[in-house]
């Protein structure tokens, strides 16, 4: 009898029950308190008046109407480069040592503060999503299985005085001593920095380990999937892991890869999303019936909501400084918010770049919906990712397909604006101009403005599909392989000439 996992699986449910019963309000108000408080005496702290914020009834109004809008480079401009300069007490006390690497899919490579306040809260919101499981129909010898945490190497580089690398690598580095003997694929292997490499090894060792859960981007896990199938010689990966029952994503739209996913398995597992962004982990799945994300509303992490408007957007994809900003007791579910954080990393009402949708008030659950500069809107179209990855789900079960991943950009052509798409074929026969009646109609059907686009600016949108193992080949020649790498959905002009380029030479497509 597995008596390890049944005194965690009682220890989990009794830490559940005891979860404060405090109002989303009530704990985004203290949090906010905490972190002004923090900050009082840094350089932004002072410059922005916190300890006047601080006496006021309304800390939120005030600190609103005080504290400026931030994108990553206007607080990296104004405020973060002094840090990397060297000086202490800048948006937070003391000085970080590490700055996560962002994948940079919107724009070149960022570097964002890593506070150990904010690695401190990773980890309790690591527990409390362990917290949570209790909520799930797990058996006992689940707990006493092996994690694959397969994220970014470990092994970080050293820059004017701090460590670099992405947020999985750094959060792995760092750790507790007791979780050595649970992680996967463990510190040697997880230090390799070369993807190809890092798989090869995983493969020769993944007989030796009990994995009970998997956490990862889709695309990255899946090829390290087969390798360890191709490896072994077998069919699916629970001939390797028997055990295997839990997959976290990584706050990644997992519904457009499931079909290609689940083709490495014997049978489905159970899927627990999570939102782990440079910034922070900002939500995660609490429930098995809904596959929407619970932010986190106690731990170091205030959160604003602008409405997802094109008056409240500037010309770059910012908001726009007099956009409303919203919190979490005023939002309404369905609508498309611009998510805005302040965090114990020293990140000042910072858009962070995503939009998402409540799907839940009442349990502030909700759903990413897209990236801002990821927002399809030429010609009045606008199409959110979450709308293109709906329309992908419907395509592949219509024409038996998997297709893991695609990418889309406007194209002005002898003066005249289409759609152009390239859809990355794993597996399946569909015809062109059918898959493209199929991807048109449904957009139409389920999104006005574009229908309305359609009939007016947007003349015509035409798709290309290719192999899906074309994306992997770009985003390796791009040096973006493996990690936390996303490929784009949407492309803006210059990146999408450049993608057109490498399918012409690789003669996946001809010459544009």
């Amino acid at each position: 009898m597995p008596v390890i996992g049944e005194l965690i699986k009682k220890a989990i449910a009794i830490g559940e029950k005891l979860n404060t019963d405090a109002s989303p309000l009530e704990k985004q108000t203290k949090v906010l308190q905490e972190l002004l408080e923090k900050a009082n005496e840094t350089s932004f702290g002072i410059y922005h008046g916190f300890d006047q914020i601080l006496k006021e009834e309304n800390p939120i109004d005030k600190f609103q109407a005080k504290v400026p809008y931030h994108d990553y480079d206007k607080i990296y401009q104004d405020w973060w480069h002094k840090i990397r300069e060297g000086h202490k007490d800048i948006t937070w006390p003391g000085i970080n040592r590490f700055f996560a690497v962002s994948s940079g899919t919107t724009s070149n490579s960022k570097y964002i503060p890593v506070t150990d306040d904010m690695l401190d809260a990773i980890r309790k919101t690591g527990v409390q999503q362990i917290v949570s499981l209790s909520h799930y129909n797990l058996p006992a010898d689940f707990f006493e299985r092996q994690i694959m945490m397969l994220g970014s190497s470990t092994e970080l580089k050293k820059n004017d005085g701090f460590l670099e690398g992405e947020i999985s690598g750094i959060s792995a580095s760092q750790i507790p001593f007791w979780f050595n003997n649970f992680y996967k694929p463990g510190p040697e292997i997880s230090a390799i920095e070369d993807w190809d490499e890092r798989i090869e090894k995983i493969a020769e060792k993944a007989g030796e380990w009990d994995i009970g859960s998997i956490s990862g981007i889709p695309s990255w896990i899946e090829l390290m999937m087969k390798r360890v199938i191709a490896y072994h010689k077998v069919d699916t990966i629970h001939d390797i892991w028997p055990h295997l029952e839990v997959y976290t994503p990584g706050g990644v739209a997992f519904e457009p890869h499931r079909k290609s996913f689940e083709k490495n398995l014997a049978h489905p597992l159970v899927y627990i999303d999570t939102y782990l962004a440079s910034e922070g982990f900002l939500a995660f799945q609490k429930r098995p019936d809904t596959d929407a994300m619970a932010l986190v509303l106690d731990n170091g992490v205030f959160f604003e909501f602008v409405p997802f408007k094109p008056e409240n957007m500037d010309e770059s994809g910012s908001v726009h400084p007099d956009a409303p900003a919203l919190t979490i007791d005023q939002v309404e579910e369905n609508q498309d918010y611009i998510l805005v954080i302040s965090t114990v990393a020293g990140a000042w009402r910072y858009m962070i770049g995503d939009t998402i949708s409540f799907t839940n008030k009442e349990n502030a659950e909700i759903k990413i919906t897209g990236r801002t500069k990821f927002f399809l809107n030429v010609v009045g179209s606008q199409l959110s990712v979450h709308q293109m990855d709906k329309a992908m789900e419907a395509l592949q079960d219509q024409f038996n397909l998997t297709i893991p991943e695609y990418t889309v950009s406007a194209v002005q052509e002898n003066g005249e604006y289409l759609h152009r798409w390239y859809l990355g074929k794993e597996t399946g026969e569909g015809n062109r101009e059918e898959v493209k009646e199929f991807l048109d109609q449904f957009l139409q059907e389920n999104n006005k403005n574009y229908k309305v686009a359609r009939s007016k600016a947007l003349k015509s949108i035409e798709v290309e599909i290719i192999p899906a193992a074309a994306f992997v080949d770009y985003n390796e020649k791009q040096k973006k392989k493996g990690g936390q790498t996303k490929f784009p959905r949407v492309m803006k002009e210059n990146t999408f000439s450049k993608w057109e380029s490498f399918l012409s030479q690789q003669g996946h497509i001809s010459s544009r």
